[in-house]
């Protein structure tokens, strides 16, 4: 039974009871129609979470120089910004140039930095885009100008963090994140992956796990657990940065996994009680999500976000 002290203690906690998510939807990338590119899910995907009870909308900040500079060369950081890209590195981003892409890119890696500085005292925060794991040091790909999750890694640790762990569960390999922290034996590395989908050349992470197409959830969430303690053997994060990609569901029209919503449930659940057994503060990226209807999509990122409120209820131990 619940003291009244006790009682108001709640109260009053619920009072700042907000987990905070950063969007950029209003940066909108000037595309030419008909490009598969999904930049609608995002505005969908705010206009859902501000729904929620619990969830803080908060305009995402723009990342500096500096900030990009710790992934990236300051050669490339120039070209983006200075709209110096060759032909060819812009037919490997995906997008056509603009400055409204470059304001875009710097708000969406800005916004899991701050994610990640509101998880250190939240346990968790959340980058309603983001998880653009494919860009290299020195060039973009696959729709990703800036690699959030790199750059993040890169502040955490100049901050102090020893042991930063990357999950990136999006079906696709996160190639330029693996490649740009090779060298910091401070970070590891987790990429679970459709083996046979982009990128066709993988990059090595600390650790990899390619799946089999029509890989479906209980080989999924096998393969996870047995991942998740592996890592566990090795390696006890100070800090998880989660890139939590709607594309394995089997709604996906470029993912090649079959994961129900239930899958994808029990898929983020898993993250988050690794996070609470550690006690570990965890920032969460979108990543990708092309799914055949957009609103199915925007339902599997939307849970992502319902989840770590949950995560975020348990880690402050206040009843839901």
């Amino acid at each position: 039974m619940q003291t009244s002290q006790s009682q108001d203690h709640i109260v009053k906690n619920r009072q700042n009871l907000d987990v905070k998510a950063f969007y950029t939807d209003h940066f909108v990338l000037p595309l030419p129609v008909g490009h598969r590119f999904p930049m609608r899910k995002y505005r969908l995907l705010r206009d859902r979470v501000a729904q929620m009870m619990g969830i803080e909308l908060c305009e995402a900040p723009r990342a500096t120089d500096d900030d990009l500079c710790l992934a990236h060369t300051q050669s490339y950081v120039q070209a983006v910004s200075e709209g110096r890209l060759s032909d060819a590195e812009i037919r490997e981003i995906g997008f056509p140039w603009s400055a409204a892409m470059v304001e875009r890119s710097r708000r969406s890696s800005g916004a899991t930095l701050a994610a990640a500085q509101m998880a250190k005292k939240d346990f968790v925060s959340a980058n309603l885009a983001g998880g653009t794991h494919h860009a290299y040091a020195n060039k973009g790909s696959g729709f990703c100008v800036f690699n959030d999750a790199a750059i993040t890694a890169l502040r955490l640790k100049s901050q102090g963090y020893k042991q930063v762990l990357v999950i990136d569960l999006d079906v696709h390999q996160g190639n330029g994140t693996a490649s740009i922290l090779q060298e910091h034996p401070e970070i590891f590395t987790f990429s679970m992956h459709g083996e046979k989908n982009f990128p066709f050349r993988k990059e090595a992470s600390s650790l990899d796990l390619g799946l089999p197409d029509a890989c479906d959830d209980e080989t999924y969430l096998r393969l996870l657990a047995d991942s998740l303690s592996q890592i566990e053997e090795l390696w006890i994060p100070d800090f998880v940065i989660y890139l939590a990609g709607a594309d394995p569901h089997e709604g996906d029209r470029l993912g090649r996994l079959k994961l129900s919503m239930t899958g994808m449930a029990k898929r983020d659940q898993m993250v988050f009680d690794f996070c609470h057994h550690w006690r570990t503060p965890c920032v969460i990226a979108m990543a990708g999500g092309y799914g055949l209807n957009i609103e199915t999509t925007v339902e599997v990122h939307a849970q992502t976000i319902n989840l770590a409120y949950q995560h975020y209820l348990r880690c402050m131990e206040i009843p839901a």
